[in-house]
């Protein structure tokens, strides 16, 4: 069985703490907690009827670990865990799992501060894949990095899973902790937006598409991001350049649901390097950031990646062998010390230029985690 790359840092993680662990849904969480737990005594699962009695009654197994897998659906679940961990501390240890961000739920009720580490888990990487021996980028490309399809490797079947998946997440994650009474609508604007990843995400002309109101469809796409269907990235400004500043672009976890060649890869590596802050984040406390650029002129890089909020990375990406973008240019003359890559998916060139490697996209990726 492969082993995920957060497993080793959960198990560091639970000698001192609670671990909780969220993520987009059926990425993988629930195996990783088994496979950390080794056995299924001490794993409970809120869904199930039986397991939901057991943790109410407080009827807990005798493993030394202990996995709540989606308690964050139960009301008083930050309360409970609060009184389990104070009192149990010595004897268990707790991880606790979710398709919701944990983080956020815990704000509406009594503090956990102190008592956990946050790791969120992301699809499957190039450099995740790698380490089990698959070698092969045009695989995620073609199959998105969710463990399902990925280990399949059927293209119906993906694109069947993908259906199932919008349906599953409409029915019982929207409706297991958010109030949303229009679903029609809020799955049109899920089919609408794979179209309009790669540029500036605009709410009014959603808005005006949809026929809502800019709160409406501002509240939704807070929604998606929450339960991990999206993620957003900022554009980044600075004195010396003349960069856009207001709109974001979005991305998808699954990057199969977008057709365009160019704009799946960009969504792609956008997944691998949100990955790659969110691990520098969760497990080195560092402050990092996945942005993006744009400027009046309309020069434009893909990503940033932002440290104590300067730029430490810029990557550009192309599907072939192309000439270094003029965006790429822009920013690396104005900051010079910053390592700038431009990468392809298809493309066999590997060389240096003025301070910027152009090189194919699995030298870099296989760099993250």
């Amino acid at each position: 069985m492969a082993v995920r790359y957060l497993e080793a840092q959960i198990k560091k993680d639970l000698n001192r703490k609670m671990v909780f662990v969220g993520g987009p849904r059926q990425v993988g969480k629930t195996t990783l907690a088994k496979q950390v737990l080794g056995k299924k005594t001490g794993y409970l699962n809120w869904d199930d009827s039986l397991d939901r009695e057991r943790i109410l009654k407080r009827e807990l197994p005798s493993s030394k670990l202990w996995v709540f897998d989606e308690i964050h659906k139960y009301r008083s679940w930050r309360n409970y865990l609060k009184g389990l961990f104070d009192k149990e501390r010595e004897h268990h240890q707790i991880l606790v799992t979710g398709s919701a961000r944990l983080d956020f739920y815990r704000f509406s009720g009594d503090s956990l501060q102190g008592r956990y580490h946050y790791l969120r888990m992301n699809p499957i990487s190039f450099a995740e894949a790698k380490t089990w021996g698959d070698s092969d980028l045009n695989t995620l490309f073609k199959f998105g990095g969710f463990p399902e399809p990925y280990f399949e490797q059927n293209l119906t079947l993906q694109k069947r899973w993908s259906r199932e998946y919008r349906t599953r997440f409409l029915k019982e994650d929207l409706i297991d902790l958010e109030r949303v009474q229009d679903l029609g609508s809020l799955e049109l604007l899920m089919l609408r937006l794979p179209t309009l990843v790669g540029s500036p995400l605009s709410i009014n002309s959603l808005r005006e598409d949809l026929q809502l109101n800019f709160r409406t469809v501002s509240r939704w796409l807070e929604i998606l991001e929450r339960l991990y269907h999206i993620f957003r990235i900022s554009p980044f400004g600075a004195p010396k350049i003349r960069a856009v500043k207001k709109e974001q672009k979005h991305y998808h976890y699954d990057w199969t649901l977008i057709s365009d060649p160019g704009i799946r890869f960009e969504n792609l590596v956008a997944a691998h390097l949100l990955k790659w802050v969110q691990f520098l984040e969760d497990t080195e406390g560092r402050n990092v950031e996945l942005r993006f650029f744009r400027d009046i002129d309309g020069r434009e890089v893909d990503f940033v990646i932002m440290e104590e909020g300067k730029p430490v990375q810029f990557i550009e990406c192309k599907i072939g062998d192309e000439p270094i973008s003029r965006g790429i240019y822009y920013l690396k003359e104005r900051f010079p010390k910053v390592e700038t890559w431009q990468i392809s998916l298809q493309g066999k060139k590997d060389f240096e230029k003025n301070g910027i490697r152009v090189c194919p996209a699995a030298t870099f990726l296989e760099t993250l985690v």
